[in-house]
């Protein structure tokens, strides 16, 4: 399941490039040097994977809960089945329940301390915009946080995101070259590949919850493994 989360950044990072490219375009990078150049925007993208890490745990932490009350398969589910409806639904549907909007205080508050520091060019002025610039609200960092509740570890709930955001440092770190290669058309072909790739994730999801005995894809409970096991002896 983890390889989804890679997999949905490659494929998502044309979205990421127009949603955060304006931010990553208007970096104070130091254009005269190279070296310098590709450390400053290595240290955006660690800011911005810091923030998927943190954001991974905290939703790692919310599935490890369900986990513990025995309801992680059923968790895997309903999340499974949300993802697939994201994607079905007609975005007049789904605009009615912005989940953004209990948050537009602090994302205001994000957005303010992002133009202050792309005024900057300290040290960490671009570690700085990496990671707020991770907080911002976005429809596949929201189907990434959804993959990290269904881990059900704080661990790999954390690496989910991580895998998530390096899968999109390819196509942000070389936007304006691709831009000049791909054209309009690939470009759609891309955009409409991902929401296919979220319904097959999210039916991952539910096939994972299920719990069928299918190795990998969907393991018996572990409740079912223990009792076989006790079983044969």
């Amino acid at each position: 399941m983890l390889v989804s989360a890679l997999i949905l950044g490659l494929l998502g990072s044309l979205h990421c490039v127009g949603m955060c490219g304006p931010i990553a375009f208007m970096l104070p990078v130091d254009r005269s040097n190279s070296f310098k150049k590709v450390s400053q925007i290595g240290a955006y993208h660690l800011g911005r994977l810091l923030a998927y890490s943190m954001i991974g745990l905290v939703f790692g932490l919310v599935g490890k809960s369900f986990s513990l009350f025995g309801i992680q398969q059923q968790l895997s589910i309903v999340i499974g089945i949300l993802m697939i409806a994201i994607v079905l639904l007609p975005q007049k549907t789904i605009g009615k329940y912005n989940l953004s909007k209990p948050l537009y205080k602090v994302i205001s508050k994000v957005k303010s301390a992002l133009g202050k520091a792309l005024k900057k060019k300290t040290a960490d002025t671009f570690l700085t915009i990496g990671f707020l610039n991770g907080f911002l609200p976005c429809g596949l960092v929201y189907m990434a946080v959804f993959g990290s509740v269904a881990t059900g570890s704080l661990f790999e709930g954390s690496l989910y995101m991580v895998l998530f955001g390096l899968g999109t440092i390819p196509l942000m770190t070389s936007a304006i070259y691709l831009g000049k290669v791909l054209n309009s058309t690939v470009k759609q072909r891309i955009q409409k590949a991902i929401p296919i790739f979220v319904v097959i994730i999210g039916a991952l999801f539910i096939l994972r919850g299920l719990g069928l005995g299918i190795p990998y894809l969907s393991p018996a409970p572990i409740v079912e493994m223990a009792s076989s096991a006790l079983k044969c002896h």
